[in-house]
């Protein structure tokens, strides 16, 4: 039995189905295309259904997200939030969409979008305070966004300490990333170094830490450290890529990084992994020969 038929069957006269009376098997199979990274074949899917409810509507707009058509992203994600005003997910991802059309849109809009990005993580953790990637993209915003759109240094320190009793490891990437804002090297490598710790089996950890040697100088060392992740997920394309894009970024081993880049390209990346296009724009910033 396939594994998008098993979890159909689950779906059968329950409530959060995707759809009214829309098929299970085709709803389940649009969440099974969405986690292999075919967002188009899910698109296609949730598209010829019917009318989405708000689980529906959250999946189509993650799609549309990962596929990069972040304002109708948007719109799926304000229906979401409007049909179930209590989702803290649909809140999240609404402010992730806003958060994308300040970067990449318009430079006039840049501040309204950025404001609203700022309200919906807010709003995220209000209605669910255990919704850590809520709390996580709060914390980057409050780090990074100047302050007269929200941000703030003592506004990061403080989602940092309510991420502590949610994830150890987490909480000490936060104190890690305030440090490096201090200009605090030391420190924030001791943190970086008890985050890997405390999530030993975790190759983001070590790729975190292997990147900001990487950016202190430390080059062998952090060689050294992918190394260890690789050891740990040698298949896990996050490590192929964020690898691939340090090597471009810092213009050495650029062999090593198309290498690298040509393997990612090869895996079947999924949702929570580097787009596709990212990996193709580092490709486009090797030089000629390499």
């Amino acid at each position: 039995m396939s594994a998008w038929f098993a979890v159909a069957m689950l779906c059968v006269g329950a409530s959060d189905c995707l759809v009214a009376g829309a098929g299970p098997l085709e709803i389940a199979h649009a969440r099974e295309l969405y986690g292999q990274g075919d967002f188009q074949g899910a698109l296609r899917i949730l598209n010829s259904v019917g009318k989405l409810n708000a689980e529906g509507l959250l999946l189509a707009g993650q799609a549309r997200y990962r596929a990069g058509d972040v304002r109708a992203a948007s719109s799926d994600f304000e229906k979401a939030l409007a049909a179930n005003p209590a989702d803290s997910r649909a809140a999240l991802w609404l402010g992730r969409a806003y958060g994308r059309r300040a970067e990449t849109g318009n430079f006039l809009f840049a501040p309204r979008y950025a404001v609203r990005a700022r309200q919906n993580f807010e709003l995220a953790v209000k209605l669910d305070s255990r919704n850590l990637e809520a709390w996580n993209d709060l914390f980057a915003y409050y780090l990074e966004a100047p302050r007269f759109l929200g941000g703030g240094m003592d506004k990061a320190e403080a989602v940092a300490e309510r991420v502590r009793g949610l994830d150890s490891a987490e909480y000490q990437y936060d104190r890690a990333r305030l440090a490096e804002k201090r200009r605090q090297p030391n420190l924030a490598e001791n943190h970086y170094r008890k985050a890997a710790e405390l999530a030993s089996r975790d190759p983001g950890r070590l790729i975190d830490l292997a990147e900001f040697l990487e950016s202190q100088g430390r080059r062998n060392e952090a060689d050294s450290i992918f190394e260890r992740a690789n050891e740990i997920a040698p298949a896990a394309p996050v490590v192929l890529y964020e690898r691939a894009r340090t090597y471009v970024h810092s213009r050495r081993r650029l062999d090593d990084a198309r290498a690298l880049l040509v393997r990612y390209l090869s895996l079947p990346a999924g949702p929570d992994d580097p787009p596709r296009s990212a990996a193709l724009d580092l490709f486009r910033q090797l030089p000629a020969g390499h």
